[in-house]
């Protein structure tokens, strides 16, 4: 039993920064975890996924170089580091916890169990 909470979105310039943070009340130990994000009239899209030990991460293409995913067990939080932005960037931002570790295919969110209920990030001048 999880409950996942995303916090850390707001607005902000392009070219900045943002950490979003998922924090979980019960325990993250044996989960991978995903950040997603809907942008308004597009398709869910998979951002970044970590293991459970955090030894192996995926990100989607859009995001490699820019984004960093990591996961600190012992807070039960997984962190989503946000560099350069882009107005296309912007959109809702959702974590989601998996009991199994699918490699690329967790980016697909199909395998997820537990969703969180997003975080907005708004990237404009």
């Amino acid at each position: 039993q999880l409950q996942l909470v995303e916090s850390g979105g707001g607005l902000v310039q392009p070219g900045g920064s943002l950490r979003l943070s998922c924090a979980s009340s019960g325990f993250t130990l044996d989960y991978a975890i995903g950040w997603f994000r809907q942008a308004p009239g597009k398709e869910r899209e998979g951002v970044s996924c970590i293991s459970s030990s955090g030894g192996s991460t995926n990100y989607a293409d859009s995001v490699k170089g820019r984004f960093t995913i990591s996961r600190d067990n012992a807070k039960n939080t997984v962190y989503l580091q946000m560099n350069s932005l882009k107005p296309e960037d912007t959109a809702v931002y959702y974590c989601a916890a998996a009991p199994f570790w699918y490699g690329s295919r967790c980016l697909s969110g199909y395998d997820m169990t537990y969703w969180g209920k997003g975080t907005l990030v708004t990237v404009s001048s």
